[in-house]
């Protein structure tokens, strides 16, 4: 009996000494790491850039035509792919298109710059000409003021040949309020405050801010971390949580299965990234009709049903907490932004063309799954989709916004995509180093991204 206290007694004063010695002494934990090649990065970065240029175009000839007012009804079907488009609810029609057709631009004429990819580009030259992994809110506010005019100092602008000029900032909603709180000395996220900006349910923040996923590769947490005042500067709750499923399903655009189908993978990035929206918002509520309303479709192909139930649900019953006030709301762009992406099924083609003809601020979607499914196929995958060689490599920035350098002067435009793909590709390096404590291997061309 007393050998056997005396052994217990020396094994329990084992584990206690051990215990303090590990506690003195910790031995290393190895910590589990992916590999991601730079070089394949910068050639989705290049899709990214080129399939969201695509969607903008392609949308912004169908923005606003179909917002559910009486003047506006019926709602675009597939039938009217290939038709003449229709004036928008201010009365007027797009400038580069007269029909409902994929937009693309060729060798020698740049992209122009639209709300749905300047202040993304703005952004990312901030990060990478500050050299900082995430930017500040005093950074935040000098970038505005610098690179986006206001009412008073934007130049004049025709929008058709024989049009009147007018000065146009290329500012709407959220964005314009939170540029005019900006000038008078407030810094994000207080520019979003319902108290001081009324729009801050609009669509603003979902069009800007997708970018921060792709900075972040496979990290979630990182991604939201960086993207929390840029959303904070325009956005707030249902907005807000909006934006933020938008970066993780860029970010984690990363890490998907790439052994299953396209379908299977954005099915898969939007459940993901609606466990981020949080229960008992309008957002969840909303992200779980669209989502059930497709899969109990036994027809696939007839996503106006799920167009067409959204409109009653949200923009006539005011259902799940949501009182529809503009076709600028986030929340019905949300739902018309699911139905393009769920019926696309990954398909860049199918889902840019229900995106542009779903209604509402249709430009903003089919940026948005364009940029996405873009990245996921690369440049050449994005031609191959659309069957297209010759397409623009050329940015023009300075069509919107103003104060960057021109890194393109014997062409037209001031950047490339492939330059912004190359930019795109340091700043990762430094949220890679800097936020994500990984590793940058020169030898193989690799980021070693610590995993969560």
């Amino acid at each position: 009996m007393t050998v056997g206290i005396k052994k217990t007694t020396y094994a329990v004063l084992f584990l206690l000494l051990t215990g303090l010695l590990h506690k003195l002494f910790p031995i290393p934990q190895q910590t589990a790491t992916y590999e991601i090649s730079r070089h394949q990065y910068q050639d989705k970065l290049y899709g990214f850039w080129l399939g969201q240029n695509i969607g903008n175009w392609t949308g912004l000839i169908t923005e606003m035509d179909k917002v559910g007012t009486e003047a506006t009804l019926p709602f675009y079907t597939d039938d009217d792919w290939g038709q003449p488009d229709l004036k928008a609810m201010w009365g007027e029609y797009v400038p580069h298109a007269d029909r409902i057709d994929f937009y693309f631009q060729r060798q020698g004429t740049p992209w122009g710059a639209d709300d749905d990819t300047d202040i993304e580009y703005m952004y990312l030259y901030l990060h990478h000409s500050l050299q900082t992994g995430k930017l500040s809110a005093e950074q935040i506010r000098e970038g505005w003021l610098k690179h986006i005019y206001s009412e008073t100092d934007a130049p004049l602008y025709k929008k058709f040949a024989n049009s009147k000029p007018q000065i146009e900032n290329f500012l709407w909603e959220s964005n314009q309020t939170a540029r005019e709180l900006m000038e008078q000395g407030m810094l994000p996220p207080h520019t979003s405050e319902p108290a001081n900006n009324s729009k801050y349910m609009m669509i603003d923040a979902q069009l800007t801010t997708e970018i921060f996923g792709l900075l972040a590769p496979g990290r979630p947490d990182i991604a939201l971390d960086i993207a929390r005042l840029p959303i904070g500067t325009t956005a707030k709750y249902d907005a807000q949580w909006i934006a933020e499923f938008y970066v993780v399903m860029h970010c984690l655009t990363s890490v998907v299965d790439s052994n299953i189908s396209l379908k299977e993978q954005t099915q898969w990035l939007a459940d993901q990234a609606s466990q981020r929206l949080p229960k008992g918002s309008t957002a969840a509520a909303v992200y779980r009709f669209v989502a059930d309303h497709y899969q109990n479709n036994p027809h696939k192909n007839n996503w106006e049903l799920t167009r067409d139930a959204i409109y009653q649900r949200y923009q006539l019953d005011a259902q799940d907490g949501y009182e529809y006030r503009q076709p600028f709301d986030a929340v019905i762009n949300f739902a018309a932004s699911l139905v393009s992406l769920f019926y696309g099924e990954g398909d860049i083609v199918r889902t840019l063309q229900i995106g542009t003809l779903a209604g509402w601020d249709s430009d903003n979607p089919t940026a948005t799954w364009g940029g996405l499914l873009g990245f996921m196929l690369g440049k050449q995958g994005v031609e191959q989709a659309f069957g297209q060689s010759n397409l623009s490599d050329t940015y023009w920035i300075h069509r919107t916004r103003r104060n960057f350098p021109d890194q393109t002067e014997n062409q037209a435009g001031e950047n490339s995509l492939t330059g912004i793909a190359k930019m795109a590709v340091e700043v990762v390096d430094t949220v890679v180093i800097e936020q994500m404590h990984g590793a940058v291997d020169a030898q193989s061309n690799r980021w070693i991204i610590p995993a969560k």
